[in-house]
């Protein structure tokens, strides 16, 4: 199962970082292969609701559906794929440090990308997805420090 994990110190407050993250409609506006999303479900996130988008991965489209399976305001939110050519999982985890909040994403999909691209292919899929995830993460972390 190929995982991608990357890091980012943003220089504002969990609140604040979490507050931003956890809107579907923001998502586009900072992580690269997020081309839509939106929350299907009405009320606040929590475990339960869903989010509809598309990821491009490699030139690819992924249409998706996601439930979120954990929930804990300030600190974690994973949701897991409930429509998808490819099974997956996603976790977002904030942690205050000195200096600001560090943001980890992380996401652990099936192996072979649901057949989109194959098993043999996982291995530079992977590499490649998690150099956009970290300019993803660095791009997020611009885009809410440029008004501090």
């Amino acid at each position: 199962m190929p995982v991608v994990e990357q890091s980012v110190v943003i220089a504002r407050p969990a609140s604040e970082v979490w507050s931003f993250v956890t809107v579907a409609e923001n998502w586009p506006s900072w992580e690269a292969s997020t081309v839509e999303c939106e929350q299907l479900t009405d009320g606040e996130l929590g475990v339960g609701t869903r989010w509809r988008g598309v990821t491009r991965i490699l030139g690819r489209r992924l249409d998706w559906v996601t439930e979120f399976v954990e929930y804990e305001p300030l600190k974690v939110a994973t949701s897991k794929s409930v429509e998808s050519k490819v099974g997956f999982t996603a976790t977002t985890r904030l942690e205050e440090i000195d200096g600001g909040t560090l943001f980890t994403y992380r996401v652990d999909s099936e192996s072979g990308l649901g057949g989109i691209f194959g098993k043999l292919a996982d291995p530079i899929v992977a590499k490649a997805y998690s150099r956009t995830v970290q300019a993803s993460l660095d791009n997020l972390a611009d885009l809410l420090t440029i008004d501090s």
